[in-house]
């Protein structure tokens, strides 16, 4: 749902500008440092970027779903570091505190986060837990009024430079009934951060194990001031962060064709540009197909968020298609660029490094395959 649409179309021509004009001629030098700029971050802040899907009444943009994905689809025009440091302020990093926060919650941590002043993270997947997210083992055991948590959380999008986790910790049994989700500063005493891991891809965003060595939280920092609705509360803010991924894949793959095509009309083979010959035209073509099918497909299903429909299938239909349709379009743009593809002077190098993630997180592809099948099974 599009509210003003004289609003949202400067918006996005907004990001669309600062998305070539400052964040693409940066790409080079977060693809060497690891890191991005911090006058960078800085102009995030100012635009408030940190606070697209935070509602309004805390400071924050509070755009529509489909205003969120339009806003995605050129953010997914640059690399994906620049989207991910402001990524979970406004998913899973802060979804959940909109969602079922209590309004003490609400009112000390999302103006804080809409502004960019606070940098949130998301951490629930561990050493031996990933996509069976309800088997998490980091314990909070309450003694008086402070909650103690030990465990390990890997692979933490954010975690180097995050001011403060929501964190999926066993309160109870075993299984998903036993999952509770705490607000945990990053200051917090007994609270420590390993190594940046080294990845294939996407550099710039920074990731790391968090460890909790008898870390002591508030009993306050319970989000919602109840046990045991941790799980529930990470499905719910599931659907809004594959829409949001699907989005930026599909403005990911506009990327690969637009360099795909700029280099295919300037290389010269067998006398004429190489756009000229069919076989590279039918690569054109084929990644320009699915990309528009990508980004029909996160509209759509954003429409119906917005509308209130049920898109559980929906939404991890736009996720798998999406993050593998970007990966095939990588792939072509690797192979029209020749053995120019495979040199780092060129974007399409490390494009087809990153969006090989997007596959991995949100949800794997093989886990969005049984959760359509499941939702078309129990239809």
């Amino acid at each position: 749902m599009i509210r003003d649409r004289d609003l949202i179309a400067a918006l996005t021509e907004t990001v669309r500008r600062f998305v070539r004009e400052r964040l693409m001629p940066a790409e080079a030098q977060v693809e060497n440092d690891n890191a991005i700029p911090q006058g960078l971050i800085d102009e995030m802040r100012e635009m408030g970027l940190f606070g697209m899907s935070i509602p309004e009444s805390y400071g924050g943009l509070g755009l529509t779903m489909e205003e969120e994905v339009l806003v995605a689809l050129e953010l997914g025009y640059t690399s994906p570091a620049f989207r991910s440091v402001i990524g979970t302020n406004n998913g899973i990093g802060a979804q959940g505190i909109i969602i079922d926060g209590t309004d003490a919650q609400k009112s000390h941590w999302l103006p804080r986060m809409a502004s960019g002043e606070v940098i949130g993270s998301f951490a629930l997947t561990e050493p031996d837990v990933g996509s069976d997210a309800a088997s998490v083992k980091t314990t909070a055991v309450l003694d008086e009024d402070t909650y103690v948590l030990n465990g390990t959380k890997r692979y933490i999008t954010n975690a180097p430079v995050a001011d403060v986790f929501t964190v999926m910790a066993r309160t109870g049994d075993t299984g998903a009934a036993g999952v509770s989700a705490f607000i945990v500063p990053s200051n917090s005493p007994g609270l420590s951060l390993g190594p940046i891991d080294k990845k294939m891809g996407q550099r710039g965003t920074r990731t790391c194990d968090v460890i909790f060595d008898n870390c002591r939280v508030p009993a306050d920092a319970l989000i919602g001031g109840r046990e045991s609705q941790g799980f529930k509360t990470a499905m719910k803010v599931l659907n809004r962060g594959r829409l949001h991924i699907a989005a930026v894949c599909a403005g990911t793959a506009q990327r690969l064709c637009d360099e795909s095509i700029a280099f295919a009309k300037s290389r010269v083979q067998f006398g004429k540009p190489i756009a000229e010959h069919q076989l590279i035209q039918a690569m054109l073509a084929d990644s320009a197909t699915e990309t528009f099918a990508g980004r029909s497909m996160v509209l759509e299903a954003a429409r119906m968020f917005d509308a209130g429909e049920r898109i559980i299938q929906q939404a991890a239909s736009a996720k798998l298609f999406c993050s593998e349709m970007v990966g095939r379009v990588a792939d072509r743009a690797v192979q029209i660029h020749g053995g120019a593809g495979y040199m780092q002077a060129y974007p399409v190098e490390h494009f087809y490094r990153d969006v090989r993630l997007f596959r991995l997180y949100e949800g794997t592809s093989q886990i969005q395959q049984l959760i359509i099948a499941r939702e078309m099974l129990n239809a």
